[in-house]
């Protein structure tokens, strides 16, 4: 089967001077996205997998938005016994001043250059980030994630495919998205990911061939321990 190639393309949200009213809109759109199309329960899916068996643990969701997949991640955490502190970080000043509700912390910052020291935060998350990136930027960033991850990191991403990306362009009419969620939206489905780029980019920045597993809404996931001893415990 011919693969379709990877799209480069511009997603509006980009844009640093992008209105914060679109912003704000369209990031709504967004968080509707994973909730229906799969996004929230593929990164829950690998945050489960990774969580401690009991006491507290900290999680970094790099590129937050809104937050919604940090805040379904403490619910999950708890019923688990385990209490996760969020951090929430992101690029956008308007996303980062608007105080997103679903972490317990939020900062501002460049997902290619993580404001917090080696091996600081038990879990980190990077949910349909990852694909904002050329190759080589997206080697960095991974490698960041893996820098400032203590337990595992966890990343969640699109799967590439014309079909996902037709059915994102006819769903976004009667659910009613705004025009740029629907543009970014396709955009950001041509410049996902099939299993063997996601996989060669985490083994060029980290060295590691993590499994890749293919996930319901044409998701993406993967992780991977910091240390054998983690592992051990949770096999």
């Amino acid at each position: 089967m011919v693969t379709l190639p990877r799209k480069r393309g511009v997603e509006i949200l980009d844009d640093p001077l992008v209105d914060p009213e679109v912003m704000r809109r369209s990031m709504k759109d967004v968080e509707r996205a994973n909730a229906l199309f799969g996004g929230k329960r593929a990164a829950l899916a690998e945050i489960e997998s990774v969580l401690p068996r009991k006491g507290a643990a900290t999680m970094l969701d790099v590129g937050t938005g809104r937050g919604d997949i940090p805040c379904a991640a403490v619910t999950l955490a708890r019923g688990a016994g385990v209490h996760l502190h969020a951090i929430g970080l992101d690029i956008s000043e308007t996303l980062v001043a608007d105080s997103v509700a679903g972490n317990q912390s939020i900062v501002r910052g460049n997902a290619l250059a993580l404001p917090f020291r080696d091996s600081s935060i038990d879990i980190v998350l990077a949910s349909q980030v990852l694909h904002h990136f050329p190759f080589s930027e997206a080697c960095v960033m991974v490698r960041e994630l893996d820098r400032v991850a203590r337990r595992a990191v966890v990343i969640s991403d699109l799967r590439r495919s014309v079909f996902a990306a037709a059915g994102l362009w006819l769903g976004s009419f009667p659910l009613g998205f705004h025009p740029v969620s629907r543009h970014d939206g396709v955009v950001s489905v041509l410049r996902g990911f099939v299993p063997h780029e996601l996989s060669t980019i985490v083994a060029e920045a980290t060295g590691r061939r993590p499994n890749i597993r293919r996930r319901l809404g044409f998701r993406l996931t993967t992780h991977w321990y910091k240390n054998e001893a983690d592992e051990r415990a949770i096999a």
